[in-house]
């Protein structure tokens, strides 16, 4: 009996981690699904209800506002509360954000739910990146990682086509934010079947521990190097230009183009479906080969000419799409990594928190930004031209999102490189 009692503790089956896997990633679903819900109603809320495009652009800065503040603490509540509880807490403010939007036609009370969404939704996916590393740390944890952001993704993607696979609730502007509301109960789903299980494997398993959270400690940020910051820099400005795009563009196709709704979202989701596929693809491409300065400058080119392709150039939509689709998926993949081989590890934390917190902040800014730029051009279907403006805003966004890369290939072709342009084969 007191030998027993000594008895090291199994580690938790294959099975038992991908089934923690899948209901985690479900939250995701629900998750991302809820922040992408705006955009398919967007032309709704402006005929029905009288919003402005500075409104429906508020929705989305008001949740990076947010996310900010929840940023500033750093992951404190999910270190001190553990990932069980943290991921029940933040699923449930996330879910009730949803709620909350769908409940009132009231500007102001939606814009409180997107707060709550925004409070809730980023601690969230830092809980469930932090229960990731307990549960596969060692093991399949870059696998896992893909799964439960590709599943995420299937959140925005079903979001963007909800026009024709939910077809009967765009009869209106609130029903398909009710079925957001009622998707954004995964969350809460799959918080609650969490707590579960990990409580069960505490008592039969041994588990991970995982890694810090990643936490801003502000004397760190006078001893990152300039290639740091323009990684830093070409991270908002690529951001800024891609999410803010994406609140508006199937109100723009819609309106711009004389697309159908289904057609319009379909083409918004074209952006995370490629991102599904291709961003791992080019990121097993840098490792081997190397050159990550270089390939974030081919991808800043793609992007830069895309918006005003879609208001002068005449042609197919599906090019210039396609040509952001590969440049989301190309620059995310090198860009993120890279900071791992430019800042020394004891400063990530705070590495990538300066970086999440900069970016929400681009991008509350421009969603507001475009909002006001379309108002004030009266962008509308009676006057597509009045999207202009918003488009050279983006496109100015390309041009320093290319300099910024261009400058960083430099630094790292320099005697001060990082080893960035390194494959394995040079490297091992």
């Amino acid at each position: 009996m007191i030998q027993d009692s000594f008895q090291v503790k199994p580690q938790p089956p294959w099975l038992y981690r991908w089934i923690v896997l899948i209901f985690i990633s479900l939250a995701m679903f629900g998750n991302y699904y809820v922040y992408d819900s705006i955009a398919p109603i967007a032309d709704l809320l402006k005929s029905d209800l009288g919003f402005s495009d500075e409104n429906i652009g508020s929705m989305y800065s008001v949740y990076s506002i947010a996310a900010v503040i929840v940023l500033l603490l750093g992951g404190i509540i999910i270190d001190k509360i553990g990932t069980k509880k943290s991921t029940l807490l933040f699923g449930t403010i996330a879910a009730l954000g949803g709620v909350i939007t769908a409940s009132s036609s009231d500007l102001y009370v939606m814009l409180l739910g997107r707060v709550f969404l925004g409070i809730g939704s980023e601690p969230l996916i830092v809980a469930i990146t932090t229960a990731l590393a307990k549960w596969f740390k060692g093991k399949e944890l870059s696998f896992a990682f893909g799964i439960n952001l590709t599943i995420a993704r299937l959140g925005s993607v079903a979001a963007d086509n909800s026009p024709s696979w939910a077809s009967a609730f765009y009869i209106n502007w609130s029903d398909p934010l009710y079925l957001a509301a009622g998707l954004g109960l995964f969350c809460v789903i799959g918080g609650i079947f969490y707590w579960f299980l990990e409580a069960k494997a505490e008592r039969k398993y041994t588990m991970g521990k995982a890694g810090e959270t990643d936490k801003f400690v502000f004397a760190d940020l006078f001893k990152f190097s300039k290639s740091f910051w323009f990684i830093v820099a070409l991270c908002v400005t690529f951001y800024s230009a891609i999410f803010p795009f994406r609140s508006f563009a199937i109100k723009f196709f819609i309106e711009a183009h004389g697309s159908t709704r289904e057609f319009a979202g379909f083409l918004n989701s074209v952006l995370p479906m490629s991102a599904m596929i291709a961003t791992p693809l080019f990121g097993l491409m840098v490792d081997k080969f190397g050159k990550r300065a270089l390939f974030m400058m081919v991808g800043s080119i793609l992007i830069l000419p895309v918006y005003l392709m879609m208001v002068y150039s005449g042609v197919s939509l599906y090019i210039p799409i396609a040509m952001m689709g590969i440049a989301f998926s190309l620059i995310p993949a090198i860009m993120w990594p890279s900071v791992a081989y430019i800042v020394e590890e004891k400063r990530l934390g705070t590495a990538y928190a300066v970086m999440t917190l900069i970016q929400q902040i681009g991008v509350a800014g421009f969603n507001w930004l475009i909002g006001v730029a379309n108002d004030s051009q009266g962008a509308s279907a009676l006057n597509p031209a009045g999207y202009e403006l918003g488009m050279w805003l983006f496109s100015v966004l390309g041009f320093f999102g290319l300099t910024f890369a261009i400058l960083l290939r430099i630094s790292e072709k320099g005697p001060k490189g990082h080893g960035l342009e390194e494959g394995i084969k040079k490297s091992g």
